[in-house]
Parts: structure tokens; sequence; C-alpha cells
């Protein structure tokens, strides 16, 4: 026991990934629209997602190296290098994207009525202060990165006793969670969007890459046995962590349901879901979803941050402030993000389109993934056994014909 808790973290940042404000947007989108036919959708994403954290924290392990540095090695000359890590920034950018919304959205809802009169901050003045979040964490943190992991560690249990709080307020149709869990339904192209919604809100493309990232250095020995003992913890962490998360994830979407679906109410904005909260459930079930989305926002911000860096530093070899970075990607979400609002766009909306666009980009990292695993010259001894290739490939074709089936519908 005394080992997995040294062991314990690397899973808990992936997990972020699973309860970022993104779930937040398609979740919500998914269960006020359709109630829990969609459940299935988010276990189908949790499944996929514990596979392949589990591939991600494996390469760190078996080769000491992140998924980046493997990717720079096999690529060999900048020319090569380079347009792949733009397109790895592109997913950096979007995942941002939904984090600061997610931010910027509880900032506003939390300063406004009915907890005050009035808005004491617009949306668009949120956008700005929630642009510099993540430097609040870091500072406290300072350079102790198990400080990061513990105040993330705290987060996630924040969401998760939100939620927690949430679902014995809505009281949910057990026998419809039940159905929605057990019976794929895609009646239509708008359950497509947002099937291709919630897997690219859950299987994110840099969680793919910061969990190798973050198993490498917790390998000290460099032997096989050493190795050997790191993947079984790794395995259960990822399990565990990864677990709770979709359980989170899945409490997003069954609140939705019952509160909104189940009614007849429409709830086509994160603010309509905030408001339409009160009259159904009190003040107190409004609150405790804007401070959960506040947390959410929070701590997939952090991560972001961390994957960013580790694909910068991994994929060009340079070393970059993280701070540097943090200004560089906020500044490319703050413009577009401010314009978007003033042009009286939703943030949930917005949401839901960037977990959809992070859904065509998961082939970035999810290719080379199922590669380097399933090849004994990169893990050598742990390498996949046939049936984890099998299926890891499987679940790559999944979200490729998912994409290519919401082009063909959207065209």
């Amino acid at each position: 026991m005394s080992s997995y808790f040294k062991f314990f973290g690397p899973a808990i940042i992936a997990a972020v990934a699973y309860i970022d404000p993104g779930n937040f947007g398609t979740d919500i989108s998914a269960g006020a629209g359709y109630g829990y036919v969609l459940l299935w959708a988010v276990l189908l994403a949790n499944l996929m997602g514990i596979l392949l954290q589990y591939l991600s924290g494996k390469i760190g392990i078996a080769t000491t190296k992140s998924l980046s540095e493997l990717s720079r090695e096999s690529l060999g000359s900048r020319r090569k290098t380079i347009p792949y890590w733009l397109g790895c920034e592109t997913f950096a950018v979007f995942t941002d994207l939904a984090e600061f919304l997610g931010v910027t959205s509880a900032l506003w809802l939390l300063t406004g009525p009915p907890i005050f009169p009035v808005h004491e901050i617009p949306l668009l003045v949120s956008a700005w202060i929630s642009a510099f979040d993540v430097f609040v964490i870091f500072a406290l943190a300072g350079k102790k990165f198990r400080r990061i992991e513990l105040t993330i560690t705290t987060l996630i249990f924040a969401i998760g006793l939100g939620y927690i709080y949430e679902i014995a307020l809505v009281k949910p149709n057990v026998a419809s969670v039940a159905s929605g869990l057990l019976i794929p339904t895609l009646a239509n192209s708008g359950q497509l969007l947002l099937v291709v919604g919630i897997i690219g809100a859950t299987v994110m493309p840099h969680a793919l890459v910061i969990q190798s990232w973050l198993t490498k250095s917790r390998v000290i020995e460099n032997t096989n046995a050493e190795k050997a003992k790191l993947l079984r913890l790794h395995r259960w962490d990822t399990i565990l962590n990864l677990s709770v998360a979709g359980l989170i994830n899945m409490a997003l979407l069954i609140m939705a349901a019952a509160a909104f679906f189940v009614a007849g109410l429409d709830v086509a904005t994160i603010n309509d879901a905030y408001k339409t909260l009160i009259p159904l459930f009190g003040l107190s079930a409004s609150v405790v979803f804007a401070v959960t989305l506040l947390c959410s926002g929070w701590s997939s911000s952090v991560v972001g941050v961390m994957a960013g860096q580790a694909m910068f530093e991994g994929l060009l070899g340079i070393r970059v402030n993280p701070w540097l970075r943090r200004i560089v990607i906020r500044g490319i979400n703050v413009v577009p993000t401010s314009i978007a609002i003033t042009l009286g766009l939703d943030p949930l909306l917005l949401l839901v389109y960037s977990q959809v666009v992070l859904s065509f980009l998961i082939p970035l990292p999810l290719i080379p993934l199922i590669y380097y695993t399933s090849r004994k010259k990169f893990v050598g001894q742990f390498v996949n056994r046939h049936s984890i290739t099998f299926l890891s490939l499987v679940v790559a074709v999944v979200i490729v014909v998912l994409n290519v089936a919401l082009l063909y519908t959207s065209i």
C-alpha cells in the first residue's frame, strides 16, 4: 500500500480530462436534450480512456521517455517534427479554450444573481480575470510538483462531493439510468454530434501525452524488475482514478437528464442550467453546480499547462518557462473568446464545438501511442499482448468512424 501512495499521482492528473469544462458542456447538452439515452457514450468513452491512458503510462515506465520524446526520435528531422508539433499545439489551444470557458462561466455565475442582485462582473470582464487562473495555483505550489498533484486531487474531490450532493437532490430514475448505460442509442445527427463531443471531452489528446511524461519520473533504478512493479501500480492507479472520474462524468449527464429533460425544460446554455436549478432544487444546487465548474476549470487548466510543456519540450527539445507558455496560450484564446462573447455566443455552445474539434485531433497522439506500445524495440518485454493491441485498434477505428459519420451527416 505504501508503494502505491508513493506512485500515486499520474492517473489523477490524467483523470482531470474526464471532468473538465468540456465534459460539463457535452454532458449537460446530452442530458438536457436527450435524457439518459446517451449515458452509454460516457461509459464507452470512459472504457476507451482507461485503456489508452494505461498505454500512455506504460510508455513512460518502459522507455523512461515521454510519448513526445519518442515521436521526436522517430520523426528525426525538424522538417518532419515541426508540422507534427503544430498539430499538437492545435489541440493544446482547443483544450485550453475549454478550461478557459469553464472558469469564465463559473466566475460570472458566482458573481451574479441570485447570490448578488446584479452581475458585479460582466461576462467579458470575467473572461479576462480567468486568464490568470492557473498562475495562482502555480504560485502557491512553487516548484514542488507534489503540491500540484495534491491540489488537483483536492479539486477533484470537491467536484465529486458536489455531484454526490446534486444526484441526491435530483433523484434520478434508476431504471432509466441502467437502460441508458446498457442500450446504445443513436437516433439522429444531433445525438451523433454529442457522442463525438463526449468522446472528445473524455479521450483527450493532451491526456494521452501527459501520462507518459509523468510516469517516466517514477522510474529510479531503471531495471526490468522495477518497471514490472511500477506497471502493476500504474494499472491499478489508472483503473481506480479514471473510474472515479468516469462516475463523476456520468453524474453530470444524469443530473442534467433528471433535472431538465424529465421536467421538459429547455436548457441551451450554462446560464440556463444554473438558473433553472434554483426553482427546482434551491440555491444550494446552483451554487454547487457553479463551484464544481470552477474547480473543474482550475484543475484542468493546470494539467493543460503541464501537457503543453511536455509536448513542447519533448517534440522540439527546447525547455521553455511554463509561465511564458501560459501567457502565450491564454493570449491566443482570450482574444477570439472575447470576440465571441461580444457577439453574444454562449460559452456552452463553444464548449461543445471545442470538444468536437478535439475528437478529430485524437489520432495525432493515438496512432503513435498504439504503435510504440505494440513494438518490442521500443518497450521491450512490456510490449502489448495481441489482445490489447487489437482492442486499441478497435478504439481508434471507432473514433475515426464516428468522426467521418459526423462529417457525412453535417455536409
